[in-house]
């Protein structure tokens, strides 16, 4: 699905965009191609500055390719227990430090859609996590009256 570099910024362009592009920082739809001189791809013509795909998401800052992104993200969700650095170093082919990096940027993006899914009592796999407050002792009862 990724076969050169020129195809992931327009995936994520796809994922990030799905309207038409659009100013990360003002939000405005008025946008053109950047120039050649300008180290962003896209320009705004509302606050007038340059963006890129990676503005306003877990990869701003990042000097990676984005097609390392994406093979990382899909490493990373596919596994059963998400993915070591050390592995992701190895398989993507960066330093232990970037990889390290680009995991806790991932972990990050979705740590707050995991926060919601998991609210109340929830059975996984014959697996209870909440429990009831019947079997709950007294001073956890007294805890949740107080909250």
């Amino acid at each position: 699905m990724f076969p050169t570099e020129e195809t992931a910024p327009k995936w994520f362009e796809k994922i990030v965009w799905p309207n038409g592009r659009v100013c990360p920082r003002c939000g405005c739809a008025d946008t053109r191609t950047a120039s050649a001189t300008s180290p962003l791809p896209d320009y705004c013509r509302g606050c007038q500055k340059p963006f890129s795909v990676k503005i306003g998401t877990a990869l701003q800052k990042s000097n990676l390719p984005l097609r390392k992104w994406v093979f990382a993200i899909y490493l990373e969700m596919t596994n059963l227990k998400g993915v070591s650095s050390r592995k992701l170093h190895r398989d993507i082919n960066v330093s232990q430090k970037s990889a390290w990096f680009m995991l806790h940027r991932i972990r990050e993006a979705w740590s707050g859609e995991l926060e919601k899914a998991f609210e109340g009592s929830v059975e996984i796999d014959e697996l209870m996590f909440g429990g009831r407050r019947a079997n709950m002792s007294n001073a956890k009862r007294k805890e949740l009256r107080e909250a």
